[in-house]
């Protein structure tokens, strides 16, 4: 029995101490805020790190739950050059795996600060794709589903007509021979195809039924004609480089206004600048020949890392969206104070591995965009400044035009 009672006793000192040691290693864990770690990811690490993909830096949420070593990783991300300068191990694996290319160092950053990021990259976790909810509804312009379906039953009753008008012919003929009316060779003279047509060519009724159809087909081409004049959906022309809005809007999740800069801000969404695509593909897909097309374009030399403007040249973007001349649309006016995403007019992007034309773009789809989409006025500073000039004018106090915004350069420069 004592000795059974010194072995639960060694048994129980060995459990104490694994679970001491399990509590301390969990202690050892920043205890951060994940709420905050997303805010300051999202404001200092996006543009080298994706939390699930490699890009300048390593994907950030796999690297941080591999590491259990909390303290080396707040040392790291506040000072990583301290690291190497140190010759510590880990820093020079890591500075000799990203072709000795230095994270940015951030002194700024709190030993809370890094322990809230630590704490969202290990709470992190994918998000499932959801529906789009402000996908614009689908124009309502004759379908060729309905036009081949009208010109199908015109078709249809043709055939009816002349089967149930060679159906009566026979009849009346059986009738007639059976009451001796009409003889055998009367019988097959009347089979000739000449005399069946000229037969037609009398019958009022068909005559008018082949004019009627005749005029409803050319009504309904020429409406569809008409009303698809200058209407462009569908249309994707070859880019001289194939970028992949799937790719990065999509499995990158990249945010539109990332590289169309202007969307928030003017008129025109604008293209993005090929600085901006440099920004990853200095050292992402370097081996691609798309890639490539835009190094010849910078004249940038990718083995020595220097640009050369004498070889630079622009990229023949070819424009997808074209509205007439006398169309203003204003992109920040949507975008800003209508606060709509890009996806209500321009569709699905992310799904698309080059873009085309989603939407219409015609006066009767932005109408209809209009008539249904509500305007909240809660936070949005131009109608908070409406709702203040309309205060001002009801109490009799004088109003410019610059008040109303008539100083922006959009109301008179197209």
């Amino acid at each position: 029995m004592r000795s059974i009672s010194l072995i639960l006793k060694q048994f129980s000192r060995s459990v104490l101490l694994i679970a001491g040691l399990a509590v301390m290693g969990f202690a050892a864990r920043a205890q951060g805020d994940a709420k905050k770690g997303e805010a300051l990811f999202k404001a200092k690490c996006t543009a080298c790190h994706k939390m699930d993909q490699v890009m300048t830096g390593p994907a950030l949420s796999p690297t941080i739950k591999s590491e259990t070593d909390d303290k080396w990783l707040t040392k790291w991300i506040q000072n990583n050059q301290a690291l190497i300068d140190a010759k510590d191990p880990k820093a020079l694996k890591i500075y000799n795996e990203f072709q000795q290319k230095g994270m940015t160092v951030f002194a700024d950053l709190s030993d809370g600060d890094v322990a809230d990021i630590i704490a969202y990259a290990r709470a992190w976790k994918p998000e499932a794709p959801a529906v789009n909810p402000n996908l614009p509804a689908e124009s309502s312009a004759p379908s060729d589903l309905m036009i081949f379906g009208l010109l199908g039953i015109v078709v249809i009753a043709f055939v009816v007509i002349l089967v149930l008008n060679r159906a009566v012919g026979s009849l009346e003929r059986l009738l007639l021979k059976k009451q001796g009316l009409i003889a055998e060779h009367e019988e097959v003279a009347e089979v000739d195809s000449m005399a069946k047509l000229k037969e037609l060519a009398k019958n009022k009724k068909f005559v008018f039924f082949v004019l009627f159809c005749g005029m409803v087909i050319s009504s309904v081409w020429t409406f569809e004609t008409l009303w698809n004049t200058n209407v462009h959906t569908g249309y994707q022309p070859v880019q001289p480089i194939k970028y992949s809005h799937e790719l990065h809007a999509g499995v990158m999740k990249i945010d539109c206004q990332y590289c169309h800069t202007g969307a928030y801000k003017s008129k025109n969404a604008s293209i993005p600048s090929l600085n901006v695509c440099m920004n990853c593909h200095n050292s992402v897909k370097t081996e691609s020949p798309e890639i490539h097309k835009i190094y010849d374009a910078l004249g940038y030399d990718p083995t020595t890392s220097k640009y050369d403007s004498t070889k630079a040249h622009p990229i023949q973007w070819v424009r997808v969206h074209n509205l007439p001349d006398l169309v203003y649309f204003n992109h920040s006016q949507h975008v800003k104070v209508g606060q709509l995403k890009c996806q209500t007019c321009h569709g699905p992007v992310e799904t698309m591995k080059e873009v085309y034309q989603y939407s219409p773009l015609t006066m009767k789809w932005c109408i209809q965009c209009h008539k249904r989409t509500e305007i909240s006025t809660k936070g949005n500073a131009y109608y908070e400044n409406m709702l203040a000039i309309h205060d001002r004018i009801k109490k009799g106090e004088k109003i410019t035009e610059a008040q109303m915004g008539g100083l922006e350069c959009g109301k008179c420069h197209y």
